[in-house]
């Protein structure tokens, strides 16, 4: 199962939290740049070799994509502004940001169609609720909970000022405040605005500053044997990739805050497939955990990427994940598989490389 410790990170056996919102010339040799990874056995996982979902425990011999290593230009893009990001606990793709002059840590998450900051994290950094006169901008609802919303009068990465912009304040649970590594959340709102390109590998998101400069992501992408995935913006506001299993087509979130690819129980059974049961669990938004199963999956394709055979996580969805407008869900594409397959998620082109 591509359960892995990322770079920096490591999957613990415990409750794991998706966070969801109303929710590289070579691949530009500028772009990828060598890195090891050691990927772990969960820490409450069976210890057993014959553990029937098997978490590796393994050195990945360190990538050298177009001899990238140690170039200065892994960080350069003509048009952009790159921001380094490194992994956290349970594969969190962590960016450093400075908020109204205070330092922050905000995750990097597709599956969120805003920016989400902590609450108290908030009043810290002088963010607190718009005052209710301002009533067109004084709430907003996430799954259905009403939410407060403040302002952030300046927020940057590294060399990258994102100016203003409005914020969800939400109150962490206790279950979030104790594994969070992070102050909020870094949502589509931010990353659409400024075209980001989100390289999952080399741990670097670029940010685009010259809007008449336009790159062609795809030639170069195929020329060092990146396959090509169009990404669509459902109804809701999250992207989805087209994917089938057993002939049965249906699409995925791409979710860089789900901390391991997941397809939905009820997807799965109707396919025949058996699912094994583990001792790993996940909490969809502020829902109750779920037990992870697993299931191996031979003929997953990802539009027209074939993905090896492996175990994938098999759990019961929710709604909220399901629904999103017409198009039909069975499952999220999370960081796991992300980092895998070296993905590149390009939010102005809108399409998903694979390799």
């Amino acid at each position: 199962m591509g359960i892995h410790r990322l770079p920096n990170g490591f999957v613990r056996g415990a409750q794991a939290s998706c966070l969801w919102g109303q929710r590289a010339s070579r691949l530009l040799s500028r772009m990828i740049a060598s890195l090891p990874v050691i990927m772990k056995r969960a820490g409450r996982m069976p210890a057993h070799p014959t553990a029937r979902m098997a978490v590796l425990l393994a050195w990945i011999v360190p990538l050298s994509i177009s001899g990238a290593a140690k170039n200065r230009s892994a960080m350069q893009l003509p048009g952009y502004k790159a921001v380094r990001v490194h992994y956290g606990p349970l594969n969190k793709m962590i960016m450093s940001v400075q908020i109204n002059g205070h330092p922050a840590n905000l995750l990097v998450d597709t599956g969120s169609n805003q920016l989400i900051l902590d609450a108290e994290a908030a009043e810290l950094f002088g963010v607190r609720p718009s005052p209710r006169g301002l009533l067109y901008i004084r709430s907003t609802k996430i799954q259905g909970q009403s939410l407060p919303v403040g302002f952030v009068q300046n927020m940057s990465a590294g060399s990258m000022n994102f100016g203003s912009s409005l914020v969800t304040l939400r109150r962490a649970s206790h279950a979030d405040a104790a594994d969070a590594a992070f102050d909020g959340v870094l949502g589509l709102d931010i990353l659409f605005r400024h075209k980001a390109l989100i390289n999952c590998r080399t741990k670097l998101v670029f940010f685009k500053v010259d809007q008449a400069r336009r790159i062609n992501l795809g030639s170069v992408a195929a020329s060092e044997k990146f396959t090509r995935v169009p990404i669509q913006r459902e109804e809701t506001g999250a992207l989805t990739v087209p994917c089938s299993i057993r002939g049965q087509t249906t699409r995925l979130l791409v979710d860089t805050g789900a901390f391991v690819t997941i397809l939905h129980e009820g997807f799965v059974k109707s396919l025949g497939l058996a699912a094994e049961p583990t001792r790993i669990t996940a909490q969809f938004g502020r829902g109750a955990s779920k037990r992870i199963s697993a299931a191996k999956i031979d003929d997953l394709n990802i539009g027209v990427f074939k993905v090896p055979p492996k175990k994938f996580g098999v759990a019961p969805l929710p709604q909220f994940a399901l629904q999103q407008g017409s198009s039909k869900i069975a499952g999220i594409l999370g960081m796991d598989a992300l980092y895998i397959h070296h993905a590149i998620i390009d939010l102005d082109g809108m399409n998903l490389f694979l390799k």
